[in-house]
């Protein structure tokens, strides 16, 4: 019997995408149960930045639960969360000279818009929120009023209120202009538009094609939003965590956004959590249990994190991040420049790469035909016209290349499949 098929609900997505039973996973590898084994260029949709089973955090992780650690703390005091707090602040915060307090809550990306946006509303009593076409914030209600795609939208069953919807940077009616006259609107006492709470952002639109914003638009959009006494939310939560070359998506923008969301990588090799950092001046809104979650004390998610936290010690890491996601750009650029009457596009930063192909039934098959011959990977955007790689930042420079291979191997074959099927 097919338990999955037979019992689970029908709302499973990736396992239809991807139907295999996996049963192990060693960096960016995985093996399903029949022995086959795939290079994993989707890495948990960016969970997964330090591979899969990733030595040092299993290591630290059993050695914690061998020595009776306490594993539920809600928001309780334990020296794993104490060790993390200490190493983020050491590690990350003061290199960088920011300066954030840090909230934990429900261990998902989702939790930590759904608490990003109350704690905007109630600094500026306000209640309107201002987010951008193609962007992803997350499933619950409030998140989900944020984010764009209409497919998820339509599965709310009620009205997703409070939010306005403005073309990002680079899509129809976007761009610098287009900012200046947000601003018009907003300014003009008449044009029928309440100030906004915030404005909520993803420096590089992950779920939404791979779509990145450039520093002048960012810097413009801060001004804007701090003009109108609004916050500025940078949602982190996919090109966070060192995916795009940095630490954080925003670094060298020169912006300093009032409320950064984190979560997928930051718990390290799986193990949920998530965490909100906040200006002080902000923090100071909240009274004490006013946003909680039952599962933010996540001693593992600790554990892992904390280890996860040293590959930023120095730059090593990310120095190769930049060297290999120039690799993956250069090798979607050849195959985008073997195609020149397709107009393929090739966008990313760091190990976040994509090539919008236009097409989202061509995307799914050379999916398809990709899982079939060893290599993962997950369409985005609109369609799911684009082909977004974000394998694990550890990946070995022998994996990289052949799922790169793999990739373009595919990409060739069902090119061609579809040229005889119109033909």
């Amino acid at each position: 019997m097919d338990w999955f098929e037979t019992y689970e609900s029908d709302i499973r997505a990736y396992s239809r995408m991807y139907p295999a039973v996996f049963v192990k996973g060693d960096n960016a590898r995985q093996t399903d149960e029949e022995g086959k084994t795939y290079i994993d260029f989707y890495a948990g949709a960016g969970v997964l930045n330090f591979g899969h089973n990733n030595p040092k955090m299993t290591q630290a992780m059993v050695d914690y639960l061998q020595n009776g650690g306490v594993i539920h703390s809600l928001d309780m005091m334990t020296p794993p969360k104490r060790d993390f707090i200490q190493a983020f602040v050491e590690t990350i915060l003061k290199p960088k000279k920011m300066d954030y307090k840090l909230q934990f809550m429900g261990p998902t990306g989702t939790n930590a818009m759904e608490a990003a946006l109350k704690l905007a509303r109630k600094v500026t009593g306000r209640e309107l929120v201002v987010s951008f076409t193609q962007g992803f914030h997350g499933m619950t209600l409030g998140a989900l009023a944020c984010t764009a795609n209409r497919y998820f939208r339509d599965a709310a069953g009620v009205s997703l209120q409070n939010v306005m919807r403005w073309p990002f940077e680079n899509h129809q009616g976007g761009g610098l202009e287009s900012l200046q006259t947000l601003r018009s609107l907003f300014e003009n006492s008449s044009s029928g538009i309440s100030a906004p709470a915030a404005f909520v952002v993803e420096v590089v639109q992950a779920e939404g094609g791979v779509n990145v914003a450039s520093t002048e638009w960012m810097q413009v959009l801060q001004s804007l939003a701090h003009d109108l006494g609004a916050l500025l939310i940078v949602d982190d939560i996919q090109a966070g965590c060192g995916r795009t070359g940095n630490y954080f998506s925003f670094e060298e923008m020169g912006i300093k956004p009032d409320i950064v969301t984190l979560a997928k990588g930051i718990g390290g090799m799986g193990t949920p959590m998530a965490m909100n950092l906040v200006k002080p001046e902000h923090d100071k809104h909240w009274q004490p249990g006013e946003h909680t979650g039952t599962f933010r004390g996540q001693n593992l998610s600790f554990i892992a994190g904390r280890e996860a936290l040293r590959y930023f010690d120095d730059d090593t890491l990310m120095q190769t991040t930049r060297k290999k996601g120039e690799v993956m750009r250069q090798a979607l650029q050849v195959i985008a420049d073997s195609y020149p009457d397709k107009s393929f596009e090739v966008r990313g930063k760091g190990m976040m790469q994509a090539l919008d192909i236009k097409d989202g039934v061509l995307s799914k098959a050379i999916a398809k035909d990709c899982f079939e011959n060893g290599m993962l990977f997950g369409p985005c955007g609109i369609g799911g016209e684009v082909m977004k790689l974000i394998p694990p930042l550890t990946i070995p420079d022998e994996d990289l290349q052949k799922g790169l291979t793999l990739f373009k191997e595919a990409v060739d074959r069902q090119i061609k499949l579809a040229a005889k099927k119109v033909a």
